[in-house]
């Protein structure tokens, strides 16, 4: 049987949490923009902690496990 959570868990938080796709923090002219699609370093560093913050709590924390089998 294969655990498929810290798989899904990662791509969904992933895509949620890239930089300028839904939201960026900081933005250039406010802290939070939404949808602008663009990026800077600083954002990514941002969105780089969260993601990884995020991760870290959900595979390690609450273990989150989906078994196919």
């Amino acid at each position: 049987m294969a655990d498929w959570g810290p798989v899904v868990i990662a791509v969904v938080l992933f895509v949620l949490l890239s930089p300028g796709l839904l939201l960026q923090i900081p933005g250039r002219n406010r802290v939070v923009e939404f949808g602008n699609m663009q990026t800077s370093g600083l954002s990514i560093l941002v969105h780089t902690v969260i993601y990884f913050g995020l991760l870290t709590i959900f595979l390690i924390a609450i273990g989150v496990h989906i078994y196919t089998g």
